[in-house]
């Protein structure tokens, strides 16, 4: 009767041990984020944070680039490595509950010294001078998981996995942002490189209008060295402008997995698509969206299963072998059956003595550092809106700078046509020419960074609200 009870009540009680969990999970500190970001617009439009960046770059050549920079770049493909380890240790943790198992098969004949007590036993009661054995058996190990620790390494194990996919995503919205970056970095400088020669032709013509009045004695040798040093200023951008074209080359074939090599566009600076009207959406979206924000949010959730692992090896762990099969001692009997089946059935609780300081030591660290990773979850989430707000002011007082350079440009444009004409017809010092080509040299070089200065803002207010894993 009793133990017709007990096979009853046992394994409710194990059902109900395996419900148990020692630690309480802390959850997300509430951030008490703003409706929107500082300095948004009413106005914008195209929300960015979930288009596709084959949407957002429409230069095909640019998507080419970025194509082959997820496709082939080293840092990714490690970064997939990563993902890989990380789900193959999920899987393997969900393995937890289950038995350890194992077969064993072995055959044994042992023959005892005649002057031995072993050797005259088995020839009085067994009537032979050796012993044969015969196994055939299956061991079964089980830990039952009373206080949550196989369950807490499972929840650790599947937060590894999820962040290392959130890891790889902001890996990709970092890589394509660079691509971009480095391939409007190019389409600057092909523009600079273009007004440079321009501003030496340009020069060309300035000194060789400036020799002939020289040569009819209307200015002097000044004039000439004040005309070919603003000459030499142009000549010396172009060399440097070349440099850095193959550098950046150089630094854009390696960011897409290939040899250094010249990079084909078509593309000109002044007629690349400019995103307006961009929206960041709502602050609260980079929870969800941004990756590195749902990595630290994920690392909260890890956190907690360390703690609840930590805190259950504290406490004994029950333990239920079992162990079946074939024996005997001729082997022509190993598989009669039922004869040669045995079987053994056992139960153990073991509690940790000696260890127990250490794992309490244990236990006090992984609340510390789920402590740290709440602070990191906090920090990460003011530091995403910082760089969306960041991005959203950049994009408005650049875009206000290239409308005043724009200007500028047109009026030392006008300037410089104006002097050389006055300095053809001698109403115009050679002085006044010279500072007219400067200016303008200059200013077209500014408007060329501002610009793309101006994308890089876009790419970054992209990046920033999460747009570029998918």
């Amino acid at each position: 009767m009793k133990t017709r009870y007990l096979k009853i009540i046992l394994p409710v009680l194990l059902a109900a041990m395996q419900s148990c969990r020692v630690s309480q999970d802390v959850k997300l500190p509430d951030m008490h984020l703003p409706e929107s970001y500082r300095t948004a617009s009413e106005g914008d439009t195209t929300v960015i944070a979930k288009l596709p960046w084959r949407s957002f770059f429409s230069d095909p050549e640019l998507q080419s680039l970025i194509d082959s920079a997820v496709s082939r770049n080293y840092d990714l493909g490690l970064a997939l490595k990563n993902l890989e380890i990380a789900r193959l240790n999920f899987i393997q943790s969900k393995q937890g509950n289950l038995p350890e198992a194992g077969l064993a098969i072995s055959a044994s004949s042992n023959r005892p010294s005649n002057n031995s007590l072993n050797g005259l036993t088995y020839g009085q009661f067994l009537g032979t001078k050796h012993v044969e054995d015969y196994t055939a058996a299956v061991d079964i190990s089980w830990e039952a998981d009373i206080w949550g620790k196989i369950r807490s390494r499972k929840e650790a194990s599947l937060a590894d996995y999820l962040q290392s996919e959130e890891a790889r995503k902001t890996l990709q919205t970092k890589i394509v942002s660079m691509v971009s970056q480095n391939y409007y970095q190019l389409l600057m400088l092909d523009t600079q490189l273009e007004i440079a020669r321009k501003n030496l032709a340009l020069s060309d013509n300035t000194l060789k209008m400036i020799r002939l009045q020289y040569d009819a004695g209307q200015v002097t040798a000044m004039a000439i060295q004040q005309a070919e040093a603003q000459r030499l200023t142009a000549a010396a951008l172009i060399p440097r402008f070349e440099q850095e074209i193959s550098i950046t080359e150089n630094s854009l074939s390696v960011l897409c997995g290939k040899l250094p090599e010249a990079i084909s566009r078509q593309q000109t600076l002044d007629k690349v698509n400019r995103q307006e009207n961009l929206s960041a959406g709502v602050p609260l979206e980079l929870l969800s969206i941004r990756p590195d924000v749902r990595a630290a949010e994920i690392g909260v959730d890890r956190a907690n299963a360390e703690v609840g692992y930590s805190k259950a090896r504290m406490y004994p762990s029950l333990t239920i072998t079992a162990e079946g099969g074939l024996n005997a001692f001729r082997a022509s009997n190993w598989f009669r059956l039922p004869a040669s089946l045995f079987g053994a059935v056992a139960g153990g609780i073991t509690q940790p003595v000696f260890q127990r300081k250490a794992l309490r030591t244990r236990y006090e660290i992984s609340k510390a550092e789920r402590e740290k990773s709440i602070i990191q979850f906090r920090q990460q989430v003011l530091t995403a809106v910082q760089e969306v707000s960041d991005a959203l002011i950049r994009i408005r007082k650049l875009d206000r700078q290239q409308d005043v350079l724009r200007e500028k440009v047109t009026s030392l444009r006008l300037a410089t046509a104006n002097a050389n004409l006055l300095f053809k017809n001698g109403k115009a010092t050679y002085l006044e020419v010279i500072i007219a080509q400067s200016g303008v040299l200059q200013s077209e070089l500014d408007l060329a960074g501002i610009e793309k200065a101006g994308l890089d803002a876009r790419i970054d207010l992209y990046r920033s609200v999460g747009g570029g894993w998918h």
